[in-house]
């Protein structure tokens, strides 16, 4: 079993967004928000493909599809759970082998203007701006979140 805290594949995004902390935390844990926001532009969640058991061991589902009806099925368990500023939990396809998903830490800091600091960091994937994969797809999630909570 490959050793977490060592890999060196890992990209972070720091977003500020205009929205307390609960509201931020809401849209990651919630079926319904999350449906909105959890795929890039021009992909849909559609809401029946989204399940959350949100608890340490729980797992979370959904289904992204792409214009060319290209489907591409996302699943995790939850490894940590601290509301509301911490998630972490595996990331990857049904079937994948857990102990070697990649890692997502999602942790949420409120800032004294209402606003909320999440620091998003992946462990088990490279990433960068401009890479039209995992960083842009995660990237452009964000700003969807954004244009919702306006």
């Amino acid at each position: 079993m490959p050793d977490r805290t060592t890999q060196q594949k890992q990209f972070t995004i720091i977003r500020v967004f205009d929205a307390p902390r609960e509201t931020i935390w809401h849209a990651w844990t919630d079926p319904d928000e999350a449906t909105r926001w959890w795929h890039p532009r021009e992909v849909v969640t559609p809401r029946e493909s989204v399940r959350i058991d949100l608890r340490v061991g729980g797992s979370y589902e959904y289904r992204m599809i792409a214009p060319d009806n290209s489907e591409y099925p996302t699943y995790g368990e939850y490894l940590e759970v601290v509301e509301p500023e911490r998630l972490k939990f595996t990331w990857g396809n049904p079937g994948d082998l857990q102990a070697e998903a990649p890692v997502i830490t999602v942790t949420l800091v409120q800032l004294a203007d209402g606003k909320t600091e999440m620091t998003f960091l992946l462990e088990g994937i490279d990433g960068q701006p401009g890479d039209d994969n995992v960083y842009d797809g995660w990237d452009q999630a964000f700003d969807i979140l954004v244009e919702q909570l306006a």
